[in-house]
């Protein structure tokens, strides 16, 4: 492991020499994550990827709303922050792999609204997000980066202009996660924790929402009773809304992606990722419904 990491590790908090298990963590297309079990205790050791900046993380931000989730009781407890090291510790939230909301989300969904629900009603983050600036400042640091692009890329951001017009004066603007994987979310006994809060800020609620829909591949079904758990109602504007916005998280995941082939060494095909999103977001920005959502989301109904 490199010296580096093994700085770190000794920044630990108790470690003072004690021998330490050091367990590399899978799933990261951002960043390097460590298991490490120092004398009975276990913590996670983040350490962040290159060129993080070009992705729009600000990491004082993420520290900030990693403790905020943490004192809400919904995620990790924040160890040590260390900035000049590049590195984040938390505690390490032992799980039953199986039981990951992932897995069982019929019988989850309403926990994990809940959990969602009790950031969104919270301390307000620093910063603001917007998936579509997102998508405009994706798309320029690529093109510097000599990303190439799919041909139909210009339908793609006609698209997204026409959902950020739509969405202008009905947007609700709350502290939000706005990166709701499967691999961000962990299931333990009836609790919900999430995870990685490095692009946490203000936002439109929906835009959580419909990112963890698309992120989860909820049924039209399943995003119904999800809106139920949230609003205690289903109003058609609210569904629209709900729907633009998993397009959206669909377009700024595939312009994530294309950035991130030019700048991320992690052995991840980031240009197939990429494309798989935009896929799914001209199916179905193409789709009929697409202009119902439009019209509609802008309603009191």
């Amino acid at each position: 492991m490199a010296q580096s990491i093994q700085h770190i590790i000794n920044l630990i908090p108790g470690r003072h020499g004690k021998n330490a298990a050091i367990t590399p963590l899978e799933g990261g297309i951002t960043n390097s994550n460590y298991r490490v079990d120092v004398h009975g205790s276990s913590y996670v050791v983040r350490v962040f990827g290159m060129n993080f900046q070009e992705l729009g993380i600000v990491r004082a931000h993420e520290y900030h709303c990693t403790r905020i989730a943490s004192d809400l009781g919904i995620g990790p407890e924040v160890i040590q922050f260390l900035p000049d090291q590049g590195a984040l510790i938390t505690r390490f939230i032992e799980v039953d792999k199986n039981t990951a909301p992932c897995v069982n989300i019929t019988d989850t969904l309403q926990r994990i609204v809940g959990t969602i629900k009790q950031y969104h009603q919270g301390p307000s983050f620093p910063g603001h997000f917007s998936p579509f600036q997102a998508v405009r400042d994706y798309h320029k640091r690529a093109i510097s980066r000599q990303v190439r692009f799919p041909d139909d890329l210009s339908q793609s951001l006609s698209l997204m202009d026409q959902i950020e017009q739509a969405l202008i004066s009905v947007q609700r603007v709350v502290p939000c996660h706005n990166d709701l994987l499967p691999d961000n979310m962990l299931h333990s006994g009836d609790r919900i924790w999430i995870l990685d809060w490095e692009y946490a800020a203000m936002g439109d609620l929906f835009f959580d929402l419909g990112n963890f829909a698309v992120n989860h591949e909820l049924t039209d079904d399943q995003k119904t009773q999800m809106l139920h758990y949230y609003f205690g109602e289903v109003r058609s504007s609210d569904l629209s809304h709900l729907h633009l916005m998993c397009l959206a998280s669909d377009l700024r995941e595939a312009f994530w992606g294309y950035l991130q082939s030019g700048l991320s060494t992690l052995d991840f095909d980031y240009m197939e990722y990429g494309q798989k999103h935009l896929d799914r977001f001209l199916t179905i920005g193409q789709s009929p419904a697409f202009k119902l959502w439009v019209e509609e989301v802008d309603t009191k109904n």
